[in-house]
C-alpha cells in the first residue's frame, strides 16, 4: 500500500499545519527537513512523499544533520517510554550484558570522535550487526561519516513515514 493513497496519507495531507509539523518532527527532528516536506503538501502518493523526503535529506546542511541526530538516542539506550525508539532498537533488547557494555563503550568512543551519537537504521539488525557497524564506521573520516549518517537517516525517515501514512485513523 506504500505506493498509493492511504487514509494515513490523506490525514497527513489535510491536517492543520501544526499537526503536520508535529507528525514530521516525530519522523525526523530536523526543522529544515520538516519545512521542506510541509511546503510540498499535498502528496499524491506515499512514493511522492518518500521522494520529497529523500530530496530534502540530500539538501540538509551539517547543522541540519546535527539537529536530526539530536532526536535519536544512542544504540542500546532507547528513550524511556518511547515505543518507536524501543521498536527500532529491538535488536539490542535481548543482547548479552557483555554486548550491551561493549556498545556503550563504542558509543562513547564514537561520540568522542564525531561529536554526535552513532546513527544507524537499526530496524531488523541484531546487536552484533550494530556492534560490527560501529566498529567499522569509527575508522571513517568525519566527512565519510556525515554522508553515511545522511543515508541512515534517510532509511529511518522512510520507515517512519511509511508508518505515518499507513496508520489508519484512530477512533
Amino acid at each position: 500500500m506504500t505506493s498509493g493513497t492511504t487514509s494515513g496519507l490523506t490525514r497527513f495531507n489535510t491536517s492543520a499545519d501544526g499537526d503536520a509539523v508535529a507528525a514530521l518532527h516525530e519522523v525526523c527532528s530536523s526543522s529544515a527537513w520538516g519545512s521542506k516536506l510541509l511546503a510540498q503538501r499535498p502528496f499524491a502518493t506515499a512514493e511522492a512523499l518518500f521522494l520529497a523526503s529523500d530530496a530534502a535529506m540530500a539538501e540538509l546542511t551539517t547543522e541540519d544533520l546535527a539537529e536530526a541526530m539530536a532526536g535519536h538516542p544512542p544504540i542500546g539506550r532507547p528513550k524511556a517510554g518511547d515505543p518507536t525508539s524501543s521498536r527500532e532498537q529491538s535488536g539490542m533488547a535481548d543482547s548479552s550484558a557483555e554486548l550491551k557494555a561493549e556498545m556503550l563503550e563504542l558509543n562513547l568512543a564514537y561520540q568522542d570522535k564525531f561529536g554526535h551519537v552513532f546513527l544507524i537504521c537499526a530496524t531488523g539488525k541484531t546487536g552484533e550487526q550494530m556492534r560490527d557497524a560501529i566498529r567499522a564506521r569509527i575508522e571513517n573520516s568525519p566527512e565519510q561519516e556525515r554522508e553515511i549518517v545522511r543515508t541512515e537517516l534517510g532509511k529511518i525517515n522512510r520507515i517512519r513515514l511509511t508508518r505515518l501514512v499507513e496508520t489508519e485513523e484512530e477512533n
